[in-house]
């Protein structure tokens, strides 16, 4: 009994609590490494992929530019302003094409990293995951190509007068262009925004569904923001898909919320 009351003293306890926060300090440390290793891997996707497209960045900035070019009245064409704005603006075209596509590597570093705090069966999930991302936001980058930018543009154009002609730099078109874009791709992803929140047990369905009208809010507010025009048809054709998005991903989280159930009662039978 001796022995183990010296090994009991408050000095061993103390000693004993160092140990574990200095375990505890190394998990953290392993985390930021394991962190700082997959930012590099995905950096270094973008990087490769955008060294590959510009070599075809003239190309590319013919198909940026096709949904304004064929709304353009006969003899105009966007113009440059400074001597820099056409190698600039092939280094902008070039990095969104790269980072479209290494989007799904990126996401799979995304995935690799929060891995070890799921469920064996949740990280099965990884190529259904990257696969409904990518998607997603290709989807969301396809929408604004197709559908955001003539609607934009044609409400922008519809200002000119026989006085007032359009002179459209290239610098500010490709900009707007590269904001949509990526605004719609992110917003697109609404639904792996509900599934992460769901699976990291931040909020569950159920208080998803119940927060829905302040969702609905600040989809609207979110598309106030990021859509170039003021008027609520363009405003409406970012927040009704992300509305709609968010219902989506509700319907997953609770199909996953279920899965999780099962699988725990099942592993509480196994140990019983």
């Amino acid at each position: 009994m001796r022995v183990a009351d010296r090994d009991m003293r408050p000095g061993c306890r103390r000693k004993l609590s160092v140990d574990n926060d200095d375990e505890r300090r190394m998990t953290f440390l392993e985390h930021l490494e394991e962190l700082r290793s997959r930012l590099i891997r995905a950096v270094l996707a973008i990087f490769i992929a955008f060294a590959i497209f510009f070599h075809f960045s003239d190309r590319l900035f013919s198909i940026m530019a096709a949904p304004l070019a064929d709304q353009l009245p006969t003899g105009s064409s966007l113009v440059f302003t400074g001597l820099p704005d056409p190698f600039f603006m092939y280094m902008k075209i070039s990095f969104i094409a790269a980072l479209f596509v290494a989007f799904p590597y990126i996401l799979y570093q995304a995935w690799q990293f929060v891995r070890p705090g799921l469920t064996q069966r949740e990280r099965k999930l990884v190529l259904p995951f990257v696969a409904l991302a990518t998607g997603l936001f290709y989807a969301g980058g396809a929408f604004a190509y197709f559908l955001v930018f003539k609607a934009a543009f044609k409400f922008f154009l519809s200002f000119q007068t026989a006085e007032l002609k359009p002179m459209i730099a290239i610098k500010e078109y490709v900009s707007l262009v590269m904001v949509l874009m990526l605004a719609f791709g992110v917003a697109f992803e609404t639904p792996i925004a509900v599934l992460f929140v769901g699976l990291l047990r931040i909020f569950d369905s159920r208080q998803l569904r119940r927060g829905r009208r302040y969702f609905i809010v600040l989809a609207f507010v979110i598309a106030a923001f990021l859509t170039p025009t003021v008027d609520p048809i363009n405003q409406s054709l970012m927040a009704v898909p992300m509305i709609l998005l968010y219902e989506l991903g509700i319907w997953l989280l609770a199909l996953l919320e279920r899965r999780r159930a099962r699988d725990e009662a099942e592993a509480m039978l196994a140990d019983g």
